[in-house]
């Protein structure tokens, strides 16, 4: 494993919400004795994390920003995310999103063929540096 990827949905400068690749190499080592050690890569301080779920059919067509900073970690299910640019991507069981557009005119989701579940990580609030995967205080 050369690097972790995950896909990045920001807003920019004047509001636009905007989809970004992100793959960044670990850092440093998880020491799990007397297995060997895993890779790590810190992605920020957390505040809170929660299971979260929507039905089949939901859908916030309505474009809306996140409340906060946050890391979905898709279990079951598929949603359907786009953002205001206009493009659209899907989630599902294995896919990561951090979504940073707190502000702006956010994105649009709607959950697809069956329930979807996910592991909501809300991050500190802080800004993304210009090297995607660091960070600093904002």
């Amino acid at each position: 494993m050369h690097a972790f990827r995950y896909v990045r949905l920001f807003s920019d400068a004047s509001g636009e919400s905007h989809f970004q690749d992100i793959a960044v190499s670990p850092d440093r080592e998880l020491s799990v004795p007397p297995a060997p050690p895993l890779r790590m890569r810190a992605l920020g301080p957390a505040v809170t994390v929660a299971l979260v779920g929507g039905d089949s059919g939901w859908n916030g067509e309505v474009a809306h920003p996140v409340p906060f900073r946050m890391l979905q970690s898709y279990l079951s299910g598929t949603v359907e995310v786009t953002a205001s640019d206009g493009e659209s991507r899907r989630f599902g069981p294995g896919s990561l999103a951090l979504l940073e557009d707190t502000r702006g005119k956010g994105h649009s989701t709607r959950v697809l063929d069956e329930d979807v579940v996910m592991l909501v990580t809300q991050l500190a609030d802080v800004e993304p540096d210009a090297e995607p995967g660091r960070i600093r205080r904002g």
